[in-house]
């Protein structure tokens, strides 16, 4: 797959290769309605006999317009957006940096500059895309400005349990733990991807030893409690366990910061700095302050086991 960073308006260069057939959309999280999208994009790439492409944005709009708590977190950081687009096998990737330029233009300039300009001969998004100054471009228009150089298709709400699949809807469900529901949406279990750093060294202590993850900043976590994941360490998967909070056994509980704290099954070795990927599979128990060690251990056990028979299910 090929990946272009177009930055508009200071190095805003347009690749001769094409024509595409493009989707278009921020698609943070790649869920099942967004898949829904570029697999009609791809379709229609077969269809005419040209490369299929996807144009996404950097960094979520939010991040411009809004500051600290009301940024959104990150479903799918852009390194595991490129991973799942190449597997989906998508020829191009447009990564559109979002400033206050692209922002300010009109409707109008933003196909000028990014359908006409690229070489686009069939846009497809979801019905709610919009674009330009304030949003205030839609799919309708984007068809009525096309001048016969490309063709649009507008694909309907995609819905599960009568719902619409949405990305704001992912992030309420990681908030509450339900990584299971999350994972029904994204049609994949939701993964994080981080570096293992030191951390106490407590769970060794216990008997239980972890691997603290330093997931990519901005990139949400599901919400403080034990979970049992899958872990990819090399090319190889692994059970495991999984604390995320702020182990109120050992440290104040108001503590605001959380930290994501694995124990992988039937590993063995130094796993310092590696990087490693986590998928989460299901939600165990909530997390809690134990009143001795001992009752620590005891549960740290029973999480285990029942890790393994959520895993094996």
């Amino acid at each position: 797959m090929e990946i272009h960073r177009l930055h508009y308006p200071d190095n805003f260069q347009t690749p001769t290769a094409g024509p595409f057939s493009l989707a278009i959309g921020f698609f943070d999280g790649l869920h099942i309605g967004h898949q829904t999208v570029i697999e009609a994009a791809k379709r229609k790439a077969e269809e005419l006999g040209i490369q299929s492409a996807v144009m996404t944005f950097d960094p979520h709009p939010s991040h411009l317009f809004k500051s600290g708590t009301d940024k959104v977190g990150y479903i799918t950081p852009y390194r595991e957006k490129i991973r799942l687009l190449q597997d989906m096998g998508i020829d191009t990737l447009f990564i559109v940096t979002f400033n206050w330029e692209l922002a300010s233009l009109s409707p109008e300039a933003f196909v000028e500059l990014f359908m006409k300009g690229l070489g686009v001969k069939h846009v497809t998004a979801g019905f709610d895309f919009t674009y330009g100054s304030k949003g205030s471009g839609t799919m309708e228009q984007m068809a009525a400005l096309a001048d016969g150089v490309y063709e649009t298709t507008i694909i309907p709400k995609v819905e599960a349990d009568a719902h619409k699949i949405s990305s704001t809807r992912i992030r309420e469900l990681l908030a509450q733990g339900d990584v299971e529901h999350t994972a029904r949406l994204l049609g994949r279990p939701f993964r994080t991807v981080g570096t293992v750093i030191h951390g106490d060294k407590r769970g060794r202590q216990l008997g239980f030893p972890t691997a603290n993850i330093a997931s990519e900043p901005e990139s949400l976590i599901p919400s403080n409690g034990v979970y049992a994941v899958r872990v990819l360490v090399g090319t190889t998967w692994y059970d495991g366990v999984c604390n995320v909070g702020v182990k109120p056994t050992f440290h104040d509980p108001n503590r605001k910061t959380p930290t994501v704290e694995v124990h992988i099954m039937d590993f063995e070795g130094s796993l310092y700095d590696q990087e490693l990927s986590l998928e989460w599979i299901a939600h165990i128990r909530s997390e809690k302050k134990f009143q001795s060690i001992e009752e620590l251990i005891e549960q740290i056990g029973k999480d285990k086991h029942t890790a393994k028979q959520l895993l094996h299910r």
